[in-house]
């Protein structure tokens, strides 16, 4: 996706190997345009897949998966990283390790709002070595749901969190593919979309 990558050579910074910083329009202020073409062009891309519910993981991951489900016209769920007083019901819990910030949450989702007739997009802003897909690929297993495909923002395509999911036989549509982060300064692949 030509619009994402030219915002990350413009605005993302390299804060070493393997971190590529993208606060000011992905993972803390967020550019409420972009996330929307990006959303759009996910949609654009499981349009007949018949996607039933979309998914993702608090917090990064909500904007471009909400746009995805609005053009899709199916709800959105977000797994939560902490568990709320109001969860009182029955969850679909997993371990995920974040690469960025060297810690383990446990993630969960309501088991109400997954099922086995259910045919999910799994979104998120960014494939390092895998671990938040896979989990996120995990609560929907629990809930006998199929994982249609993966979609993603950013992808690190020297990490192997790609070859993991394909692994799992999983198809994986990133919008953007990082080949290095060497020197201070980002190389691309071709993207997917």
């Amino acid at each position: 996706m030509e619009e994402l990558v030219q915002r990350i050579k413009e605005d993302g910074r390299v804060l070493g190997e393997g971190v590529l910083k993208v606060d000011s329009f992905v993972t803390h202020q967020v550019d409420p345009n972009l996330m929307e073409a990006i959303g759009y062009r996910f949609a654009e891309v499981f349009a007949k897949s018949g996607i039933t519910k979309v998914v993702t993981i608090e917090a990064s991951g909500i904007a471009p998966a909400l746009f995805a489900a609005k053009k899709l016209e199916v709800p959105m769920i977000f797994a939560r990283k902490a568990k709320s007083l109001t969860m009182d019901e029955e969850l679909l819990t997993s371990s995920v390790y974040s690469f960025t910030k060297q810690v383990t949450s446990q993630i969960s989702i309501s088991r109400k709002f997954l099922s086995s007739e259910d045919n999910v997009l799994i979104i998120d802003d960014f494939l390092a070595n895998g671990q938040a897909a896979k989990g996120l690929v995990e609560l929907c297993q629990q809930a006998g749901a199929t994982v249609d495909g993966i979609g993603i923002v950013i992808e690190k395509s020297f990490q192997d969190g790609r070859d993991l999911l394909e692994k799992m036989d999983l198809r994986v549509v990133s919008l953007a593919r990082i080949a290095s982060l060497n020197n201070g300064a980002v190389e691309f692949l071709e993207g997917d979309a």
